[in-house]
């Protein structure tokens, strides 16, 4: 998850579980009564259940519009003709005995606009958007006011389309944003920033690359609609007073504003956000999303969505908030929102009615969009029953489908997703292999053991990080997301130079491009890190542009970001060339780029690195040099060795078993073909590591 703001981290906590219900206070505690009078609230709330379809749809030639709202004191539709209409035609709503609001239109309404004025006790109607909108046109300004379209649904011709079904340990993700694949100029991509750009032939950037460098998925960061932009920097709107964000921009997306949606801005093809402009008043996204679903589908990629279910956006006005602050949202007993996301206003998802949000909107996806598989973001601040709950109906639709999550949020449990079916994102790896952070917390690549980290622990990440090993996370291999680098934090390449000294966090880089261009050394780290997570089983997960070491330098057009200039870890706010995509980059370290591609097709073609258990690996050490590891791999026909030497100045002889072994990856290359034979004892350079098969 991204701690976007400084402000909303809670640095003294105090978590009371009443039930389902969450208090959280960050000095004192709730008084007796505080917790007796909210908990029956919760408990006269969550009396309330419907299965009557929500939202905006079409039957027997009517268009029917239903809300549910508990405690809204009046609810009325209103229909526009055009999105720009200021005003609409309003239509009472009738609230049945489990608080769906509704009512029905004669004709088939597709193409109008719509939303609900909602009412509660001694406050103003506001205009709120329905949380079930298919479609959405938003309006660009602060708090970003926005209308439903009403679309016709199961009209698309996939072609014969369906689920890529693979088994997890299969996986090679690739994660990435739609926009920033090809919105430099380097892609070559004629529509840039866009679902439909995204899918353009014979261009050097976007699916044509991903094809090349082999990934068999691709994780896309949020794009359900989302508030693309934030408050006035410098200035208070509706109470708040950003001090944090001087682009006034969220760009990766974490904000969600409508959860059955395509975000809309990855249709327009233009090369920033237009103020004061109507955005996906066509509609046009829901078709785009689908044409690059059916795109990587027949390229045979599969595709993961990254969702927010845990909070809203905070910078919205007429959305849950609105409809239904004390259903939706856990509340402090004062009232005011839990923020355990660190964002603003945590989603009650213990609730009924919000549960059957999740899981409707989850199987819309899969089944209105095809997608493969879904991410979680802060996936502990999910109850339970929730999440047993979305992957029990999801597999019913498909058997194959992919779970995982980030196991964070008033906690950190992956063990716990992992026992009721969940992958997550293994961060003892991530830690213990790079480090924690490049300034004093390196990991084994430097020649260094970052926390409890030991060569025992490092050979748990070899076999999956399992339970039955100490400090282990998960049941099985397949549950364990293994990466390096995710959108959040430095990047894999950046870490690295930031680690080795080679620049400071802090650091104006005067030339980008030479900043870019890898020294011997980082490209020896970058090549260690990435064997050591090809090798290891679970589910490989690397993030857009690691494959060349991408670094994201900050630039120089905005006076008021404190890392114009310099190396960013935290680039949420930037839809600028410090987050797209520079293919010339991936020229300027195409010797690391065809490493990583090498690894992808070694990995792809030899089941062992997938498939081995535990018992199929062997492992022995190097006396002298605790960095130095090695293993026999034995799965079926396929008989592997691999060494590592992660001492940053020693070299390590490894007597290898009987027979002739080829050469498959080594310090300077990776892949299928061999590098050539070696047998009896090897050497192993400082920094490297080496992939054998038996001949």
């Amino acid at each position: 998850m991204k701690y976007f703001f400084i402000k909303s981290i809670i640095i003294s906590v105090t978590i009371i579980l009443l039930g389902n219900s969450v208090y959280i206070s960050d000095k004192s505690k709730p008084t007796a009564k505080d917790k007796t009078d909210f908990q029956s609230k919760q408990s006269e709330l969550d009396k309330y259940y419907s299965d009557k379809k929500l939202g905006a749809f079409i039957e027997n030639g009517k268009t029917y519009f239903r809300l549910f709202t508990p405690n809204a004191e009046k609810v009325s539709l209103v229909i526009f003709n055009k999105v720009d209409d200021v005003k609409g035609k309003e239509y009472e709503m009738v609230r049945d005995e489990n608080a769906v609001w509704e009512t029905s239109l004669s004709g088939e309404l597709y193409g109008k606009f719509y939303g609900f004025n909602v009412k509660h006790k001694d406050k103003d109607a506001i205009f709120c958007l329905d949380p079930y909108a298919k479609a959405v046109a938003s309006y660009n300004t602060y708090f970003t006011p926005r209308k439903g379209i009403i679309v016709e649904e199961n009209n698309y011709n996939w072609q014969n389309d369906n689920w890529i079904q693979r088994d997890w340990r299969d996986i090679i993700v690739y994660e990435m944003h739609i926009r920033d694949m090809t919105e430099h100029s380097s892609s070559g991509v004629t529509q840039r920033g866009t679902y439909q750009g995204l899918i353009e032939k014979g261009k050097t950037g976007g699916m044509d690359y991903i094809k090349n460098l082999g990934v068999n998925t691709i994780e896309l960061l949020p794009s359900q609609e989302f508030a693309n932009i934030e408050i006035p920097f410098k200035d208070s709107l509706k109470g708040k007073f950003n001090t944090w964000n001087p682009y006034e921009r969220n760009h990766w997306g974490y904000m969600t504003a409508a959860f059955f949606a395509p975000e809309s801005y990855y249709s327009e093809d233009v090369r920033e956000i237009e103020m004061n402009k109507w955005n996906g008043s066509d509609a046009k996204s829901v078709s785009d999303f689908k044409d690059m679903v059916k795109a990587f589908h027949k390229e045979n990629i599969a595709v993961i969505m990254d969702v927010v279910y845990n909070h809203l956006s905070e910078y919205e006005f007429g959305n849950l908030k609105e409809i239904d602050r004390e259903y939706y949202f856990r509340l402090n007993p004062d009232g005011s929102f839990c923020a355990l996301s660190g964002c603003g206003n945590d989603l009650r998802t213990e609730a009924p009615m919000l549960r059957r949000l999740i899981v409707e909107s989850v199987l819309y996806w899969m089944k209105e969009y095809h997608i493969d598989g879904f991410r979680f973001d802060l996936g502990k601040l999910i109850d339970w029953q929730t999440i047993e709950t979305i992957i029990y109906e999801a597999k019913k639709i498909n058997p194959d489908v992919v779970f995982v999550c980030e196991p964070w949020g008033g906690g950190y449990d992956p063990n716990g997703f992992s026992l009721r079916g969940w992958g997550a994102w293994n961060d003892q790896i991530r830690n213990g292999i790079k480090g924690e952070n490049p300034i004093n917390g390196h990991g084994w690549i430097f020649g260094s053991w970052y926390g409890n980290n030991s060569s025992q622990r490092i050979r748990s990440y070899v076999n999956g990080t399992l339970t039955k090993d100490s400090l282990g996370l998960f049941q099985k291999p397949a549950h364990s997301v293994n990466y390096l680098e995710s959108h959040d934090g430095y990047t894999f390449g950046d870490f690295i130079r930031i680690g080795l000294g080679d620049i400071k966090p802090n650091e104006i880089i005067k030339d980008v491009d030479a900043n870019a261009k890898l020294t011997p050394a980082q490209l020896k780290l970058n090549k260690l890190g990435a064997l050591f997570l090809f090798t290891s089983r679970g589910i490989t997960m690397i993030h857009s542009g690691q494959e060349f070491a991408r670094s994201k330098v900050t630039p120089l057009t905005n006076q008021n970001d404190p890392n114009r200039g310099m190396i960013d870890h935290n680039t949420y706010d930037k839809d600028n060339e410090a987050n797209y995509i520079n293919y010339n980059y991936a020229k300027f370290n195409q010797d690391l780029f065809d490493y990583y591609k090498g690894l992808i097709e070694l990995r792809k073609k030899y089941k062992a690195f997938r498939r081995a258990e535990y018992d199929n690996v062997q492992f022995f050490s190097v006396k002298g040099n605790d960095f130095a590891l090695g293993y026999e791999l034995n799965y079926e026909d396929e008989h592997f060795v691999v060494l590592f030497n992660a001492h940053p100045l020693k070299e390590a002889a490894f007597n290898l078993p009987k027979g002739k072994w080829e050469v498959l990856a080594d310090q300077d290359k990776a892949g299928i073909k061999v590098l050539r034979i070696v047998k009896r004892v090897i050497t192993v350079p400082a920094s490297t590591g080496l992939i054998l098969k038996k001949k």
